[in-house]
């Protein structure tokens, strides 16, 4: 281990959901968030990391047509034990009936536990969209199940399905996203009927419900995908939606019923049922 650390502050003026996505996109590693921003450390210099979210919050303003700062402080710490202080940062997500915690936290008794390691994840239930969709799948779930899984990233949707006694298939094209479904399937005891690298046009399977946390514009891109591996009177769980785009989502899906509409902060999640005669 070194003797010292880099510590990098981010502080941004709003937004700080999108900066987090962000930052889960662009670190190797987990970040801590605080109530005003996030706290990245790392035995490598992060000063492009910086330069990354200063690039960010420009393009971010660009797009938004409003004003978005952030404010970096980048520091050298003596490496004592940041990554006992880091876990301390880090608190379980209870989202009944799942509770999400970190393998260094105990599980929960009466709980569905799904422990996943925010360093080797993707997703946590810590964002509105994760945990919109948490609520969604312990809702709509039933055991025996077919669920697919797209765009599964850490895989905490598919785990949870799985822990509520469906039948899971997942899939995600990054392929470090499938590598860490893998690690935190085999972390939490349980397997993926199948899990690949990939888009859902490589199952050709029915299934009575589909998860797809990913963007408004791909889910209008992979809409008629989704709808044809969908068994009629199924459930489609549509999220990572910001309400400026639930209406062009809503019209894509047009010929489906809405079920249910999830809200948190600025994040839609869209539960729409297939008709039958769709």
């Amino acid at each position: 281990m070194q003797d010292f650390y880099y510590m990098l502050v981010v502080k941004p003026s709003s937004h700080l959901e999108l900066f987090s996505d962000f930052l889960v996109d662009i670190l190797p590693v987990g970040f801590e968030e605080t109530d005003d921003g996030f706290i990245i450390r790392s035995e490598e210099d992060l000063e492009t990391i910086s330069w990354g979210i200063e690039q960010f919050s420009e393009a971010l303003q660009r797009a938004l047509g409003e004003v978005v700062d952030v404010e970096l402080t980048l520091s050298k710490e003596k490496n004592d034990d940041w990554i006992a202080q880091y876990q301390q940062g880090i608190t379980p997500v209870e989202i009944d009936p799942f509770y999400i915690h970190p393998t260094w936290e105990a599980p929960k008794e009466g709980m569905l536990n799904i422990a996943i390691d925010p360093a080797l994840a993707f997703g946590t239930g810590h964002h509105p969209t994760t945990a919109s969709c948490l609520r969604a799948v312990a809702k709509y779930v039933k055991p025996d199940d077919e669920v697919m899984d797209v765009g599964c990233g850490s895989g905490i949707l598919a785990i949870a399905a799985i822990k509520k006694g469906a039948i899971v298939d997942a899939c995600d094209t990054d392929p470090l996203s499938v590598e860490n479904a893998l690690v935190n399937a085999e972390q939490n005891d349980i397997s993926y009927r199948n899990l690949w690298e990939g888009p859902i046009q490589e199952s050709d399977a029915v299934y009575d419900v589909i998860i797809a946390n990913i963007v408004a514009d791909v889910l209008v891109f992979i809409a008629s995908d989704l709808k044809k591996r969908l068994r009629d009177g199924g459930i489609l769980i549509l999220s990572g939606i910001m309400d400026k785009y639930e209406d062009k989502v809503l019209r894509t899906y047009k010929s489906f019923e809405l079920t249910e509409r999830i809200v948190e902060n600025e994040w839609v999640t869209l539960v729409v049922t297939k008709k039958g005669n769709e």
